[in-house]
């Protein structure tokens, strides 16, 4: 008799196939097949500050809020407009000094400098990378990830801006309620905003910018130009996280410029799933509480952090999000061969 193997097939569930391009769906059900992730990661969120047990763990919060900001953007330049950026401590940086400095000079409140000092960063974060815009790849990463060891330098050597002592002594935001929730909420807005741009005309220019520049060109659109205007975007989203983080602890200095910033984006990816933009902001949730449980071990965790890196690139290389959605839009069962 002769011997059959066997092998697992993966298909799509109807629902999945009806709503990829039309929306077809036709009940409750089905509708609420579509809805519960996005509602899972909006009421979660929404709810965290109500579940954390204290002050230090609703202080997380928001260090996780800024972190996903910084997370989502380079997805964002990395994935679907093919710019590996590394300078993720240039935007908060650049934010923070703008919105401290207009609050300590000037005596502006909050309110006024953090959307000052977001929109005033990502224009000059987007002229600084102007020249660099034409790199590509490795080449493009390196440049961004010198940026804010430069400016680090710079203002250590020059003592500007409060050299290595920072400015201290900045207004602080109302209470907590308000730290959280608008960090959170810039969060959901910078998710959901970013999903609809790389879903209309824009975000296929994106990734033809990614993919074929070439062909942009040929098109008669200018590439400079369109990566521009992602690295504005990606700023806007870092610049903001700067500019809380001054607000949040009253003091701007150099560790705004710290690597962590530039580096902490890129492991999150990794491990949410990349090419999804909700994947880093899971990757952020996963891994900022590990961070935090981990701090009794000092220099060490960042060898726990390598090891679960090496552990997603080799063994796990679509991330969670990418598995968890496979699974709950995909079934499998076993064929003939």
């Amino acid at each position: 008799m002769e011997k059959t193997s066997r092998r697992k097939e993966r298909l799509d569930r109807g629902v999945k196939v009806r709503s990829d391009t039309v929306y077809a769906v036709s009940s409750w059900k089905e509708m609420l097949f579509l809805l519960a992730p996005r509602g899972i990661l909006i009421i979660g969120l929404l709810c965290a500050p109500l579940l954390v047990p204290n002050l230090y763990w609703q202080r997380v919060i928001c260090i996780l809020g800024v972190y996903a900001l910084l997370a989502i953007g380079f997805d964002f330049l990395a994935n679907f407009v093919g710019l590996v950026s590394l300078g993720g401590a240039l935007f908060i940086g650049v934010g923070g000094y703008i919105s401290g400095a207009l609050n300590h000079y000037f005596g502006l409140p909050p309110f006024l400098t953090i959307p000052i000092g977001s929109i005033g960063g990502a224009f000059i974060c987007t002229l600084i990378l102007l020249p660099t815009l034409p790199l590509r790849g490795v080449y493009f990463a390196i440049v961004s990830f010198t940026l804010p060891l430069v400016a680090d330098r710079t203002i250590c050597a020059t003592n500007v801006l409060g050299g290595t002592d920072g400015i201290p002594g900045l207004s602080m935001l109302a209470n907590t309620w308000v730290n959280q929730y608008s960090i959170l909420g810039m969060v959901l807005l910078s998710l959901f905003g970013l999903r609809r741009i790389v879903n209309e005309d824009i975000g296929v220019v994106f990734r033809g910018v990614k993919d074929n520049d070439q062909a942009i060109r040929a098109s008669g659109l200018s590439v400079i130009y369109y990566k521009a205007v992602a690295v504005f975007i990606a700023a806007l989203m870092g610049c903001f996280g700067g500019a809380f983080l001054a607000h949040l602890y009253g003091w701007v200095g150099v560790s705004l410029l710290s690597m962590d910033f530039s580096v902490f984006p890129l492991v999150a990816t990794v491990v949410g799933g990349p090419v999804t933009l909700a994947g880093p902001l899971l990757g952020c949730i996963i891994l900022v509480p590990i961070s935090e449980m981990l701090r009794a071990f000092g220099e060490l965790r960042i060898v726990i952090y390598s090891l679960i890196l090496v552990f997603f690139v080799l063994f796990w290389s679509e991330g969670v999000l990418n598995w968890a959605r496979r699974k709950y839009e995909q079934f499998e069962h076993w064929v003939e061969v």
